[in-house]
C-alpha cells in the first residue's frame, strides 16, 4: 500500500499575485536595461532537457506540437525555436509572464505561440488541443505550494495534463520539491515512467541526492 503523500507548506509562490508582481517587475527591466528575467531552477536544469528532447529524434520531430506549461519569461521555447522546433506554444496564467513572453519573442523575431491560460480551468485546457511534449518546469511546484487546498488543485493539474498529452506524448516534469518517488506515486493511474533524466547529486551523510528531478511519464 502506498504511503500518503505528505502535503508542502502553503507559499506565496503558489499564488497569482506573487506572479503578476514578479513578471511586472520583469517587465520593466527588460524595457529598461533588456534583461528577460530569471530563468526557473538555472539554465543547467533547462538545457539538460532540451538535449534530452533534441536525442529524442525517432520520437520527437521538429513540427511536433510542445507545449511548455507555466511558461514565465518563455525561454524554453526560444531554445528550443533555436534548435528548429517550429510548433511552439506557451501558457501562463499570469497575463504579465505572456506579455514579457511576446515582447522577448518578437525582438527575437521568432514565432512562438504565447497565451494567458489556467490550467486550474477544464474549458482552457481542453480547447488547447493534444500536444506530442508537454513540459513543466515549476508548475506543478507553484501549485503545489499553493495555500488552499493544493491537493485538490494538484490533482486537477494531473488531470488537465492528461487530457492535452498525445496518446503517444511525452510528459517531461522537473520539480525542485518533490523527489522520483512521490512524483511516481502522485501521478499514478494517469502516467507511468518512461524515464529520469539525470541531474547532478549530492552526497550528505552518506545518502546520495538531487537538488532537482526531471522524470519523463506517458499515458497509462
Amino acid at each position: 500500500m502506498s504511503e500518503t503523500i505528505e502535503e508542502l507548506e502553503g507559499s506565496e509562490l503558489g499564488t497569482k499575485d506573487y506572479w503578476e508582481t514578479s513578471y511586472a517587475r520583469e517587465i520593466r527591466n527588460y524595457k529598461d536595461h533588456g534583461d528577460v528575467g530569471e530563468v526557473w531552477f538555472d539554465e543547467d536544469s533547462q538545457n539538460r532537457i532540451i538535449a534530452w528532447i533534441g536525442r529524442q529524434e525517432d520520437d520527437i520531430l521538429a513540427d511536433d506540437a510542445i507545449i511548455d506549461l507555466g511558461c514565465g519569461n518563455g525561454m524554453m521555447l526560444i531554445e528550443l525555436a533555436r534548435e528548429g522546433y517550429s510548433k511552439l506554444t506557451g501558457i501562463d496564467y499570469s497575463p504579465k509572464a505572456i506579455e514579457l513572453a511576446k515582447a522577448i519573442c518578437r525582438d527575437q523575431e521568432l514565432c512562438i505561440e504565447y497565451r494567458v491560460v489556467d490550467l486550474m480551468s477544464d474549458a482552457e485546457t481542453v480547447a488547447l488541443g493534444l500536444f506530442k511534449v508537454v513540459h513543466d518546469k515549476g508548475t506543478y511546484d507553484a501549485i503545489s505550494l499553493h495555500p488552499d487546498d493544493a491537493k485538490t488543485m494538484r490533482q486537477r493539474y494531473i488531470n488537465n495534463v492528461q487530457r492535452l498529452l498525445r496518446q503517444d506524448g511525452l510528459f517531461i516534469l522537473t520539480s525542485c520539491n518533490w523527489t522520483e518517488s512521490e512524483l511516481i506515486q502522485s501521478f499514478e493511474g494517469h502516467f507511468k515512467l518512461r524515464t529520469v533524466i539525470p541531474t547532478p547529486t549530492f552526497k550528505f551523510g552518506g545518502k546520495v541526492g538531487s537538488v532537482v528531478t526531471s522524470i519523463v511519464f506517458v499515458k497509462e
